[in-house]
């Protein structure tokens, strides 16, 4: 039979912290662990599989909500790998994307750097492009400035996790 662990010694073999185990749990991406009987967390080879699978997950970039939908999809072998290859795609194009929304940042400032001469000035290049720049943005209003605005993250944040796939 294989040996059981307690939280600390679960935390430590897969290098995530005890609170964030007790996250998971909280929100349904690890199964609730067993207890002793005098109530002390257990945690067998199987749960330790789901905690690395996890943390690489999170290591990859994966949201939560990804990573549920990644553990729940199905027994079926073929539509586990369609469905996973599918929400790893959709993280990979998420990523491309802010990879590029980077690099525009990226070249904004190294312009907003260039054109700042750092000494005792009063007029500072930078101070007076970000003001302009707010101005312009004040202006266009009606236009979401990200695809994903305040009201869509906070909505996110308020769906419990659900597999998608189960």
């Amino acid at each position: 039979m294989a040996k059981l662990m307690n939280i600390g010694e679960a935390a430590e073999a897969v290098g995530v912290s005890t609170k964030m185990i007790r996250h998971y749990e909280q929100i349904g991406l690890l199964p609730e662990a067993t207890r002793t009987y005098s109530g002390y967390r257990q945690y067998s080879e199987r749960d330790l599989s789901v905690l690395r699978f996890i943390r690489q997950s999170r290591r990859l970039g994966f949201s939560m909500r990804q990573i549920a939908d990644l553990i729940g999809c199905g027994p079926i072998p073929i539509a586990r790998a369609a469905r996973s290859r599918l929400l790893a795609g959709q993280h990979l194009a998420d990523l491309a994307e802010k990879m590029r929304e980077l690099s525009e940042m990226k070249q904004g400032l190294e312009s907003l750097v260039a054109a700042c001469h750092g000494d005792d000035d009063p007029h500072c290049a930078i101070l007076e492009q970000l003001a302009v720049d707010s101005l312009r943005n004040q202006r266009i209003t009606s236009m979401p400035s990200h695809r994903h605005g305040p009201e869509q993250r906070s909505e996110h944040r308020r769906k419990p996790f659900r597999p998608l796939c189960q």
